[in-house]
């Protein structure tokens, strides 16, 4: 078990390369949102552009792009179809927008209809590395032969209703559950909560030290699945990219509650204070 620490995280992060350009830092796309949840994909695109990546695509609904468009200064919204306020028939140009990425997140905010579920079967064909958060893990439980199929690099970042909507099992306990069920789907798990664990295919596993209870908000979560997309997108070791994006996360969290205390700090605070936590971190 690795503990995740200022220490271990400062050996993961790759150099900035200082000569590098947009093209060099990753191109990452967010396909979030929905009418009533338009907080998620500005939370989840905003963590990944402070997280460094080069460039950020952000996919939302066409009923809600107008909101995006206005919230969004560095990532660069555009609008796919929908039915009711919700992603609709549209995998073909999430695919197109995908394959000039260096990876995909998928989830946060998009509320839950038959046609998402039947869609995550089609993102799950996709080649980059791939992370599921929020309704994108609520529309695996009934496709889960599907993500023992994927080839590819797959971040599931549940929480514990969640993790146990999709199979996993928590009778022994968080580490047992996470370990198992990373090694049966073939994932990374980073399993959220008090002292988050991230769980490897290979049998891995690390737990978080940094965080505290005012990041039990809503949005939170859309951050942390931003700052993990944005890593991987750098073409961090994925393993590498769950545990730095759990401790920078929780150390951003740490830095708004001194800052501003538990009870009132929201995930804008996190999203103000990424930064800091990379240049503590790095330095």
């Amino acid at each position: 078990m690795y503990r995740i620490d200022r220490t271990y995280v400062k050996n993961l992060l790759p150099a900035r390369d200082p000569y590098g350009h947009k093209g060099t830092f990753g191109k990452v796309l967010c396909i979030c949102g929905s009418v009533g949840y338009t907080g998620a994909p500005i939370f989840a695109s905003r963590a990944a552009v402070r997280t460094g990546s080069g460039l950020v695509f952000l996919a939302v609904p066409e009923s809600i792009w107008q909101v995006a468009a206005v919230k969004s200064d560095e990532a660069m919204p555009f609008p796919l179809p929908d039915r009711d306020g919700k992603l609709h028939g549209c995998f073909a140009q999430i695919k197109s927008r995908a394959d000039a990425c260096d990876a995909v997140l998928y989830g946060c905010g998009l509320g839950r209809s038959d046609a998402l579920d039947e869609m995550v079967r089609d993102v799950l064909t996709l080649r980059q590395p791939l992370v599921l958060d929020a309704d994108g893990i609520n529309a695996l439980s009934a496709h889960m032969d599907v993500l023992q199929r994927r080839g590819g690099i797959t971040v599931l970042t549940p929480h514990e209703g969640e993790f146990l909507r999709v199979g996993g099992d928590l009778s022994r306990g968080r580490i047992d559950g996470a370990a198992d069920f990373a090694v049966k789907y073939g994932v990374y798990l980073v399993l959220k909560g008090h002292e988050t664990l991230v769980a490897a295919p290979d049998g891995r596993l690390a737990v978080n030290t940094t965080g505290n209870s005012g990041m039990a908000k809503g949005g939170s979560g859309d951050v942390l699945a931003g700052m993990i997309v944005s890593l991987l997108g750098q073409r961090m070791d994925a393993f590498d990219a769950c545990c730095a994006a759990v401790y920078l996360h929780g150390r951003a969290g740490d830095l708004a509650a001194a800052d501003k205390g538990e009870r009132g700090m929201t995930p804008t605070d996190l999203l103000e204070n990424i930064p800091y936590a990379l240049k503590e971190t790095e330095s």
